[in-house]
């Protein structure tokens, strides 16, 4: 019955977009700007690995044109879990890497920091050739705290203090790289994090390490709000040695289903990152998951997040067709569950990894930067592998 049902939703789904001439594809993609998360700080941005304990990554991919493929940076974010899953995720990623960045070093208002565990991570590292990026975040309960960048940018102190911590610690640690990431600064504070940039990143690097920012993603210099005000690209461009773009989270889980990176949005925020930032300073992000939304949405509720393989896994289970929007560059599929509900769920496969890739070629890019390790993507491996060089500092 459960399997009729299903055919005959997909067969009502079909005419129907086949009377209106519309695609699932354009979900939620009528808006031109990019992302807005709501004003209260909630860190859409950063959703946490679905499935650590059952990451599996490919065998090394051997291609005999290395030569002649472009050299690419890439960075995976780490969620620390257990000393087993970061050691596990570290030692597997490896061979795809040339930076391994364990989130987060969180900011206190005083300038002290509460740590990560990282050490798993670190130890496994310390027998590859990736090399740890340190991330100093405001991140505070589950949320950005706009109030703890304030009070660091405005207090001297805070600031010395925060300064000589995080170089203390990239040197008592082992890591290569700061990555700063600040977010749902307040517009009117975004000359004091620009002056925050100019004083730390000169001594970070005098110290040996280079130094990136996290920038959310901004389709012109004018754009506002709580997430992207108060991030200058300019001024980080010229600042700092690399930034991450986070172009990533169109689709969330407290919004309405759409791609989480949809290429026309992505190509949007590069269009302008590139404009006022060399491209060989930009490193794009792109999400190593999707998310599974009940429909009709109604706003209040939230999406589930998944890896692209219990993806694949739930569409296979549920007899589900899957679709690839060609506009978005990415796949989806309708189910319905056990309680009758309808749901949509749009996540990442090995077309829309390859869309990702082919962005960062095409715009000459310093490389990729991917959210969030843990999130079991095979084929995304496979072809960064195939594709690029991968840049190694050790």
């Amino acid at each position: 019955m459960k399997a009729t049902k299903i055919r005959l939703v997909h067969v009502m789904l079909c005419t129907f977009l086949a009377v209106t001439g519309c695609g699932m594809g354009n979900t939620g993609g009528n808006n031109q700007s990019a992302p807005s998360p709501p004003e209260n700080g909630t860190a859409r941005q950063h959703p946490g690995p679905t499935q650590p304990e059952r990451v599996t990554f490919p065998r090394k991919v051997t291609d005999t044109k290395k030569a002649k493929q472009p050299v690419m940076e890439i960075n995976g974010y780490l969620e620390p879990a257990t000393p087993k899953v970061d050691r596990r995720i570290a030692k597997s990623t490896a061979p795809y890497l040339t930076h391994l960045s364990p989130f987060s070093y969180r900011v206190r208002a005083d300038g002290s920091m509460i740590p990560p565990k990282d050490e798993p991570a670190l130890s496994a590292l310390r027998r590859t050739k990736v090399v740890p990026m340190m991330v100093i975040t405001n991140f505070e309960e589950g949320n950005f705290s706009p109030e703890i960048a304030r009070s660091v940018f405005r207090n001297p102190q805070a600031r010395e203090r925060l300064i000589r911590n995080v170089i203390n610690t990239l040197e008592k640690k082992g890591y290569y790289a700061l990555n700063i990431d600040f977010e749902h600064i307040k517009p009117a504070d975004k000359a004091g994090y620009n002056d925050f940039l100019r004083e730390i990143a000169p001594r970070v690097r005098r110290a040996g390490h280079p130094v990136s920012t996290a920038l959310a993603p901004k389709i012109n210099a004018k754009q506002s709000g709580g997430w992207h005000g108060a991030h200058d690209y300019a001024v980080h461009g010229k600042v700092v040695d690399f930034v991450i773009l986070m172009t990533y989270e169109w689709g969330w889980t407290g919004g309405p289903p759409m791609p989480v990176a949809p290429i026309p949005k992505v190509r949007q925020v590069l269009d302008y990152a590139t404009s006022v930032i060399p491209p060989e300073k930009i490193m794009m992000g792109a999400p190593l998951y999707g998310y599974d939304w009940t429909v009709p949405y109604r706003k209040g509720t939230n999406a589930k997040k998944m890896s692209p393989v219990q993806a694949s896994a739930l569409a296979k289970r549920e007899g589900a067709d899957i679709h690839y929007d060609k506009k978005n560059q990415a796949p989806w599929f309708r189910y319905t569950d056990d309680q009758d509900r309808e749901h949509i769920v749009w996540f990442e496969n090995g077309p829309s990894a390859h869309a990702k890739i082919n962005l960062a070629q095409r715009y000459g890019l310093r490389g990729i930067s991917y959210w969030v390790l843990g999130d079991d993507f095979p084929r995304n491996w496979e072809l960064v592998k195939e594709h690029f060089q991968i840049r190694k500092y050790k």
